[in-house]
């Protein structure tokens, strides 16, 4: 019985993780975290059991422990409560699937503690991956990319030495406004955005896709997963995101990983690696697949990519910048207060007007988080 908590059980990937655990009789869920959504928290606790849940405010917390009163679990709150769930002695393996660098701390103390860790939170690595990664090799635990395209990469490299890895191939699907061009996406609606072609996934990420930002995201994450500089990852558009990704070796061979696009695959994969289960739902009908095409990604029209590119070959607090202007960015459009290509400006502005720390601490990561926030605020004060 593989004992499992879960950091962001109520989002996307958290309530999908918990599918994986209801359809499988070897999980056991020791511990839940959430941010606000306590009617479904109250839920999971009731079907899972767990022993320790975390809220993140301390009002939510109490209304929790109403709700639960009955029950014997544990309910914590704040960034303490985070840190509880991700050090607690009872779990093998943390799923970090909150959004945001918010999850940086709970990843590195889960780390210390000895837990193995299935990634969901792309910022981790986006913004400290230049200290997670020592750190996960110091302290002897697994990271298993729970990202389609990482998990996808992952599997690609099962039983490859890394020294023949020449370059990852990251497909994206383009997102719903492919082919548009800048008229065109000055009048894109918050609900147009959230209308994802291929994927179901929850509201950040899927704005983050449609501007392409989610892909600049996810090549950091993959410079640092697989240790590949951004000049060896090169992003393809492949629209029916039926290929998850591939990876080139240095005799030119390449492979691929092609599936439904159905998140509990890789949620699965991370869960029991290194063993493949049964996993039901829809199979790839290559009878009825008649072609997969490929595109180059518009960085012109789509300039969130472009801005990640040069996050990365800056390094240091950039990434981070980045990440920030881009959540807050994104919070603001789907609030209504900015328009879409406003998300990639603000971005641009507040990287242009950082002034770079290398290797930043953890400290400094937050730092730099807070004053980015504080710069969008300036550029939104001054129109």
């Amino acid at each position: 019985m593989k004992k499992i908590a879960i950091l962001g059980s109520t989002g996307s990937i958290g309530t999908q993780t918990l599918e994986v655990v209801r359809n499988n009789g070897d999980l056991q869920v020791t511990a839940l975290a959430a941010g606000s959504n306590v009617e479904l928290l109250e839920a999971q606790i009731r079907e899972f059991g767990p022993s320790l849940a975390a809220v993140w405010t301390e009002e939510k917390a109490r209304e929790l422990k109403v709700r639960v009163r009955d029950l014997p679990v544990r309910v914590v709150s704040g960034m303490e409560g985070l840190l509880e769930v991700a050090e607690q002695e009872a779990s093998e393996l943390l799923v970090t699937a909150i959004v945001g660098m918010i999850g940086i701390r709970p990843t590195i103390a889960a780390m210390k503690a000895g837990k193995d860790i299935a990634l969901a939170n792309k910022e981790t690595l986006v913004t400290a991956g230049h200290i997670i990664m020592p750190l996960a090799k110091e302290c002897g635990v697994q990271i298993l990319p729970v990202d389609s395209e990482h998990s996808a990469i992952f599997q690609c490299l099962n039983g490859e030495g890394r020294g023949g890895l020449h370059k990852i191939l990251l497909t994206a699907s383009g997102g719903p406004f492919r082919g548009r061009k800048k008229e065109e996406l000055r009048h894109v609606q918050v609900e147009d955005a959230l209308k994802h072609p291929n994927w179901s996934m929850g509201r950040k990420i899927t704005v983050d896709s449609a501007t392409l930002v989610n892909k600049g995201l996810e090549m950091m994450e993959a410079r640092w997963l697989f240790g590949v500089e951004p000049e060896h990852i090169q992003v393809v558009v492949q629209p029916k995101s039926i290929i998850h990704s591939m990876v080139e070796f240095v005799d030119g061979a390449v492979i691929a990983q092609l599936g439904t696009p159905d998140m509990k695959l890789p949620i699965q994969y991370a869960l029991y690696y290194p063993e493949r289960r049964y996993l039901p739902g829809g199979r790839l009908d290559f009878r009825k697949l008649r072609q997969i095409t490929f595109e180059e990604p518009d960085m012109e029209n789509f300039p969130g990519l472009r801005l990640a590119f040069e996050a990365a070959a800056a390094g240091g607090s950039l990434p981070t910048v980045y990440n920030a202007a881009n959540e807050r960015a994104v919070a603001l459009f789907l609030d209504r207060k900015i328009g879409f290509l406003d998300i990639p400006e603000l971005i641009e502005r507040c990287m242009e007007s950082h002034r770079v720390k290398r290797n930043p601490s953890v400290e400094e990561i937050l730092e730099t988080e807070a004053e980015t926030y504080d710069r969008m605020e300036e550029l939104l004060s001054a129109g």
